[in-house]
């Protein structure tokens, strides 16, 4: 009879039987037996029992080979309760190792996730951002990393939760990554502040899906208002909220102050000249006439798609026979070289038809007001230092303007 200690069966350690065996068996059989500690229900074992024993699993698996580390993690992925350090070493380890946790684990803590994201890779990036519940505060950190599949992969989740900075961050990205705009019009937590900003650099497709979403009436507001009207007018409109405010709610589009000061004798007129040939104060002229700041006005006719200017079109009460004016006179093609319209044209002119004239003002205003009103000294500063270290200070429409700027005044 041989003196030699017995060697636990491949059962006992639980290993493949069809496998060979693992050089250190005895490692193979105490790391599962410390598994299984760490597993065992509370009733079973204290918290300090735990920890003693998850404190002395780490040791050996930071040592340990590939397999073993990842036969641990698969058995700790079905717990509801890990052991801190547990959890933070196998997050850290390479991704395959990592894996069965990011996808099954539900114990994960944010402030696990948030460590993994800042101390692993990409891949642990994007399976955290797979997962079938990703907080306000994980999604942020996954955006600000800017890494393109992993922010897919967020807005493909319809379990994860965006706070608005993070939709702001991905608003921004989408002017340089164009592919995430249609996912991101997809998500709940997009708002109109967001939606009007993309439409300056959006594809064709994603300015149509946009002007349907949330091009939104203002009629509630304006009965919700209309007693306001005359209180202010009786006070001369000196309150600078109330009459901005106001402005933005207002039915009237065309500013009869500005026509009074004007060289033309409307907006039509003005619009006529402009097809002799367009000049700067002719475009200054329109804006104003059309209750618009220069800023705003100048957006708009450089708008390369040209969709914002049947926006202003269609606000305004202009004709379409006004539009393709304007278009002429930015010397726009026409038409094709087989003398059909120009497809860009036809374009405009259908947006032109499919937005009613209280929608079409809604944008407008809150162009005007995102991109003019809210444009503040300390706001420029910022835009063109691209400092959004205190974002938090701005308004919505002030960080609409900052994103909508930020690569046309950035130095």
């Amino acid at each position: 009879m041989s003196d030699a200690a017995p060697q636990p069966s491949a059962e006992i350690i639980g290993l493949d039987s069809r496998r060979p065996p693992p050089k250190h068996r005895a490692r193979t059989a105490l790391m599962k037996r410390l598994a299984d500690v760490v597993s065992l229900p509370s009733s079973r074992v204290n918290t300090f029992e735990r920890a003693v024993t998850a404190d002395l699993l780490v040791e050996m698996l930071r040592d340990a080979d590939f397999e073993e580390r990842e036969r641990v993690a698969r058995r700790l992925a079905q717990l509801t309760e890990i052991p801190n350090s547990l959890v933070r070493l196998i997050l850290r380890d390479e991704y395959d190792v990592a894996r069965p946790l990011l996808e099954d684990s539900v114990s994960l803590s944010d402030s696990d996730l948030l460590d993994c994201i800042r101390s692993s890779t990409g891949a642990h990036r994007r399976a955290i951002a797979q997962r079938r519940v990703v907080s306000e505060v994980i999604a942020e950190a996954l955006v600000e990393g800017g890494e393109t599949l992993v922010i897919e992969a967020l807005l493909r989740n319809e379990a994860a939760r965006f706070s608005q900075a993070a939709i702001e961050t991905v608003v921004a990205l989408t002017r340089d990554w164009q592919h995430l705009a249609p996912m991101l019009l997809r998500r709940p937590e997009l708002r109109p502040s967001h939606a009007y900003v993309l439409f300056w650099w959006a594809e064709p497709a994603a300015r149509r899906a946009i002007l349907q979403r949330f091009a939104v009436s203002r009629e509630i507001l304006q009965e919700a208002s209309a007693d306001v009207f005359p209180i202010a007018a009786e006070e001369g409109w000196q309150d600078p909220l109330a009459r901005k405010a106001l402005q933005f709610i207002e039915r009237r589009q065309r500013n009869r102050a500005a026509l009074a000061k004007s060289p033309f004798a409307s907006l039509d007129e003005a619009v006529a000249a402009a097809e002799k040939g367009l000049t700067r104060q002719i475009a200054e002229e329109i804006a104003y006439l059309s209750g618009l700041k220069p800023m705003t006005g100048a957006k708009i006719f450089t708008d390369p798609g040209g969709e914002a200017l049947a926006i202003l079109c269609k606000a305004t009460g202009l004709p379409k026979a006004a539009l393709r004016s304007l278009w002429k006179a930015m010397r726009r093609p026409e038409a094709t070289e087989a003398g059909e319209i120009a497809p860009a044209l036809e374009r405009v002119f259908a947006t032109y038809d499919m937005i009613a004239v209280d929608r079409a003002q809604t944008v407008l205003r809150y162009w005007n007001w995102s991109l003019s009103s809210a444009m503040t000294p300390a706001l420029l500063h910022a835009i063109r230092e691209q400092d959004d270290s205190n974002i938090d200070e701005f308004s919505v429409p002030q960080r609409a303007a900052m994103l909508a700027f930020s690569a046309d005044l950035a130095r």
